[in-house]
């Protein structure tokens, strides 16, 4: 039986990526080596990091005075790093959800914060709006996707500030503009490749202007100065970031892959909101189009078990929803096909015939 993918992260990565990767695993660039022993600083496995970074700038138009690095410790260590680089007297900072809420309390250490709105009292079921963020602020910090809560911010946003964020979840999955930003970071688990190596795109005129010492490893100017290379970097990870970023671009580059995006969560949405069984946790007008929460209509919520076991025997893997929303996800990511979406719709569609 085929199995459908649906892991909020670690989560499905392409054929592509995979074989690939699992054919450097046994022989890396003909150097008769596998891909998990070779030398960082090979002139081969050089070639891959660069190219990586060469391709991410060209997938989302990065413009001059930005650079790109690898680096370890996951988005959770990016809520430190950025305001031990970035903040010096004021930030404010969007909450909405569990990893932006992380992100202020790590940023509290570091200076001032000002939470400029919340939806927290809602499950964190929306995006808020008419927000005012204050032009002083040093940086305005927002996660784009929310993994837990399906809520999404497809749009870059205008605050008079520079701006700061996590896109860990939807990176490479609509276009950006990537000047209005001071840092853009992103664990790869979910977009990219598998958990290990975290994606920072920093504007080098932001560094340096704070009054601190930052300590080596927390200094985004360390890592640009080696090109990724202060310490050794997680080389497999990386090797299989190459090849999602050259399938990326095969593909027709992040327009492409944001109209596929579309067109896959209007699929699943449409079945939600015309199934009798279900109902979407989000916002209509925040949903994600990477995370789809939804959970059984309330005369029908016995049966959230049993539809999690069906699903199951049909193949359908990583459906259950976190335990802050209940019920079920369903994370589409860039790699997630088309096919394995209807064949989900479909068996919705047939427990609904059930009941």
């Amino acid at each position: 039986m085929k199995k459908h993918n649906f892991y909020a992260g670690p989560s499905i990565l392409s054929e592509y990526t995979i074989k690939n990767t699992a054919a450097a695993v046994e022989n890396f660039a003909g150097t008769g080596l596998s891909i998990l022993e070779v030398s960082h600083r090979s002139k081969e496995f050089v070639a891959v990091s660069d190219e990586a970074r060469a391709l991410i700038k060209e997938l989302l138009d990065v413009p001059t005075g930005y650079e790109v690095v690898f680096l370890g410790g996951g988005a959770s260590l990016q809520f430190c790093m950025v305001p031990f680089n970035l903040l010096n007297k004021k930030a404010s900072y969007l909450d909405t959800g569990t990893w932006a809420s992380n992100a202020i309390k790590e940023a509290k250490f570091f200076g001032n914060v000002e939470v400029v709105a919340s939806s927290k009292d809602s499950n964190y079921s929306f995006i808020p709006k008419n927000f005012t963020v204050s032009p002083d602020s040093d940086y305005f910090h927002f996660t784009t996707n929310n993994t837990i809560f399906g809520t999404e911010m497809r749009y870059d946003p205008e605050v008079g500030c520079p701006l700061v964020a996590d896109m860990s979840s939807d990176i490479f999955s609509r276009p950006i503009d990537v000047s209005k930003y001071d840092v853009i970071y992103a664990g790869a688990q979910k977009n990219l490749a598998p958990a290990g190596v975290t994606l920072a795109i920093v504007r080098e005129g932001a560094l340096g202007n704070v009054e601190r010492p930052i300590p080596t490893m927390l200094d985004y100017r360390t890592h640009i100065k080696k090109e990724s290379m202060f310490n050794t970097p997680p080389v497999l990870p990386i090797f299989a970031a190459l090849q999602t970023l050259r399938w990326y671009k095969e593909l027709g580059g992040v327009a492409a892959l944001e109209k596929i995006n579309l067109e896959k969560a209007a699929i699943l949405y449409d079945e939600i909101d015309r199934n009798k069984l279900f109902k979407g946790t989000a916002a209509v007008e925040d949903r994600s189009i990477m995370n789809v929460c939804f959970v059984m209509n309330e005369e029908y919520q016995e049966l959230e078990a049993e539809f999690n076991s069906f699903a199951s025997a049909a193949g359908m893997v990583g459906i259950k929803g976190h335990r802050s929303v209940g019920g079920f996800r369903a994370s589409i990511y860039n790699a997630m096909p088309k096919s394995s979406v209807e064949a989900l719709v479909a068996t919705m569609k047939e427990f609904e015939k059930l009941h």
